[in-house]
């Protein structure tokens, strides 16, 4: 279905359709820029928000500006870094984002040559990247003063033609999606934010909402009483069926999910409920970066979690979307030309891009964990109008998740990249046609230089583009093609180049430690250059954010700097963290938190019992959850630690939940607890609850401009600690949000941060 250049009518909801289904689609609906669009209803079935709601007000509109060329490149620092490739259709030449500036910056270069040119040199840091399948242009998000708020742009190849096509507008976000087949139109996320003053309870959300925030039934094992949720077990897994309708005997096989009508509703039929504008909503457009076609809006959700188109089929009638806040992900199929969803499925956190559609738009490939522990494809076979025919298991690998899915637009092959114990094994498999078996093959694997992948771009005519990232270097991207082995580009820093001269990185080795409860924790431990292994190390114990991250075996300036001060670094993964399973992932929901607060201490125990860390000389660390896990591990263990360093770190769950973005909140409600019906939950897991017990002094870092943990945050909890005499300290960097990517910024950080433990941990040194 070619994307009509035109503008088109509303579509009323049918007569037959379910009073209560209330997803967002809006089938060839276009949308003229400035002039509002359709009115639709206001969520998923199941209901994030009761009742109709106005649709988006307004299509977003471009912003045209300066022509500035490719740029030369700047001076190169001694240590940087290149991720995230998109290759053009040819696959000679390959977009990325490099900080050999200082800052990620969009940058584009030949694949078998050595000169890369910038192609915006604004200081906002770039996040993403996507060339269209034509070649014409390149698609990129910023994010304007490290913050939240993210905007969409694009640019020709050759630097000319720049302009920002979604998130100009002041308090807007915009996030990319994908192209269409044929790159005449560009997938576009819109945050629209909430109208000023509407907020009627914690988190942007009412206080008398449905518990059930996420648009389905809450998992099996909460129950919600007298204001608490909690966690009474892992869900138990869904029984496999042994048949499915279309599918081949033999194969493991899934439930599917029932299908579930999609409607438009009426222009004017209702105004937008107190709720609804009280959590914003997210829209989704097609944008002509040409400006020869209107936006054409297909999908909204009014308090969504998250939104991201991830695939069109070739005639532009399917779509895919992920949807649904942190651990409740989901896949849902569009039908644009009855407006319907017609297939929906649980899908596994982590990487957003989940999957395609097959070149004839009758297979969908799926990286999901549905019905099981660990992500595998899935394979679901669609029949001319989307609806699901059979789903089954196409490739799995035992206590082994997928991490990565790609497939090029013929859909011949796919590459997959597998979560081995944290490192990556990449491998590219044949799939079937329409009437093929479900399983695929041969397998192609590849030996890695380095640990992980962290994106793969395929290349049209075979191989692949692969952002890799290992324990001895920086990011780098490398050419996989012909006999899948794997050569860096020429614009990758060498190995030798990208870690600081002087000091080789060092590479960690897997420990694994069980906690109290008997659940078995991983993690990495890094040993001080020159320690003797013999002898108990000032040990800092580094924890990541999430809660859904994963410790990877990757170099981290962070851990270089505190290593070469004579520290060790223990960087486990506690419950909650991926990689391990989902029963793992769900452990910490509800009053399982306070048990990934216990897995801290046991970590530190088993450190302490095997003779690695001197037990008066231990610290904790962390950023985002990590930054929440060290204060919460201050105030339930004070006589543990020696002091702790806590970096864009929750403190208090309800003014978290009162000031983040109303999408940051409504996905974290589903992760934490609502901030009205599990308020005395989160209130007894906040730190702040427990600031009288702190006694180990605390360095708090925080961005200036974040927006996902603001800082008050960490405010309240440094002035908290000073008015109960314990020495606390507080950093905020400029022009940084959640997360760190200017270089001076993070060099300022990473010495802060090892200055304060050095201080505490190894005294004697600070005074030389």
């Amino acid at each position: 279905m070619p994307l009509d250049r035109s503008e088109r009518q509303n579509r009323s909801r049918p007569a037959h359709a379910p009073a209560s289904a209330r997803v967002d689609p809006a089938p060839a609906v276009a949308a003229r820029p400035g002039r509002p669009g359709p009115a639709i209803e206001g969520g998923i079935e199941g209901g994030l928000v009761p009742g109709a709601a106005e649709g988006p007000a307004a299509a977003p509109v471009p912003v045209v500006l300066a022509d500035v060329g490719v740029a030369d490149p700047p001076p190169a620092l001694t240590a940087h870094g290149c991720w995230y490739p998109s290759a053009d259709p040819t696959g000679d030449h390959v977009a990325y984002i490099c900080d050999r500036a200082g800052v990620p910056q969009l940058w584009s270069g030949p694949a078998r040559g050595g000169e890369a040119h910038v192609l915006d040199a604004d200081p906002d840091p770039v996040t993403e990247v996507s060339w269209s399948p034509d070649g014409r242009w390149i698609a990129y998000t910023s994010a304007r003063g490290g913050s939240e708020h993210t905007r969409v742009l694009v640019v020709r190849p050759d630097g000319t033609g720049r302009q920002v096509l979604a998130g100009a507008e002041p308090g807007a976000s915009a996030h990319l999606g994908c192209w269409t087949r044929d790159g005449s139109a560009l997938a576009v996320t819109v945050a629209q934010p909430a109208a000023a003053g509407a907020h009627s309870g914690g988190g942007h959300m009412p206080q008398d909402a449905d518990p059930d925030l996420t648009g389905g039934p809450l998992p099996e094992g909460w129950a919600v009483r007298d204001g608490r949720a909690t966690r009474l077990g892992p869900p138990a897994p869904a029984a496999r069926q042994d048949t499915l309708t279309g599918a081949e005997p033999g194969l493991p096989l899934l439930t599917p999910m029932p299908t579930h009508a999609a409607v438009a509703v009426p222009a004017g039929a209702g105004t937008a409920t107190g709720a609804e504008e009280a959590g914003g909503r997210l829209a989704v457009y097609l944008l002509d970066p040409d400006g020869s076609q209107a936006p054409v809006l297909l999908f909204s959700e009014a308090g969504a979690a998250s939104l991201r188109v991830c695939d069109i089929g070739a005639d532009s009638r399917f779509v895919l979307l992920r949807r649904g806040p942190r651990g409740r992900r989901e896949a849902l199929l569009l039908d644009r030309v009855s407006g319907r969803i017609t297939f929906r499925l649980p899908v596994a956190d982590g990487d957003p891009w989940i999957g395609r559609f097959s070149a004839d738009s009758r297979s969908l490939w799926l990286r999901s964990d549905a019905d099981r522990e660990f992500a595998a494809l899935l394979r679901a076979r669609l029949d001319a109008d989307g609806a699901l025919q059979a789903l089954s298991v196409a490739a799995e690998r035992d206590e082994t998740p997928l991490d990565l899915l790609s497939l090029p637009d013929h859909g011949r092959w796919a590459l997959l990249a597998w979560n081995v114990l944290g490192a990556s094994e990449l491998e590219s498999v044949g799939l079937p046609g329409t009437d093929g078996e479900d399983r695929v093959g041969p397998h192609h694997g590849s030996a890695l230089p380095h640990e992980v992948v962290t994106r793969m771009a395929p290349v049209a005519r075979g191989g692949l583009f692969a952002a890799l990232s290992g324990s001895g270097r920086r990011p780098g991207i490398w050419e996989v093609s012909g006999n899948f082995t794997p050569r860096r580009t020429g614009w990758t820093a060498s190995d030798q180049e990208a870690a600081p001269p002087g000091r080789p990185p060092v590479r960690p080795v897997p420990l694994r430690c069980r906690a109290r409860d008997g659940l078995m924790l991983g993690g990495w431990y890094y040993r001080a250059p020159e320690r003797d292994p013999g002898r108990p190390a000032p040990c800092v114990i580094h924890l990541h954010g999430g809660p859904e991250e994963q410790e990877r075996p990757v170099f981290n300036p962070l851990y270089h700097e505190i290593l070469g001060r004579g520290m060790d670094v223990f960087a486990p993964d506690v419950r909650g963290s991926s990689g391990w399973g989902r029963s793992f992932v769900d452990a910490d929901l509800g009053t399982g938190r306070f048990a990934a607060i216990e897995d801290v201490a046991d970590c530190a125990a088993d450190l302490m019992a095997r003779g690695y860390a001197d037990p008066l000389r231990l610290a904790v660390m962390g950023r985002s959850y990590g930054g929440y896990l060290t204060m919460a591990s201050l105030v339930w263990h004070p006589e543990l630690f020696r002091t702790g360093v806590a970096v864009c770190g929750m403190s208090d769950f309800a003014t978290f939940f009162a000031d983040t973005e109303p999408w940051i909140a409504r996905s974290a409600a589903a992760k934490y607890g609502h901030p009205e019906h599990d308020r005395h939950l989160l209130r007894a897991l906040s730190p702040m609850s427990r600031i009288d017990r702190l006694r180990a002094p605390v360095l708090a870092i925080h961005g200036e401009h974040d927006t996902n943990v603001p800082p008050a945050e960490s405010e309240q909890f440094v002035r908290a600690a000073r008015d109960h005499g314990v020495p606390a300290e507080l950093m905020v960097l400029r022009n940084e949000g959640h997360d760190f990517l200017r270089a001076d910024n993070r060099r300022l950080y990473r010495r802060a941060a090892a200055d304060w433990l050095q201080q505490h941990l190894l005294p004697e040194r600070s005074s030389r």
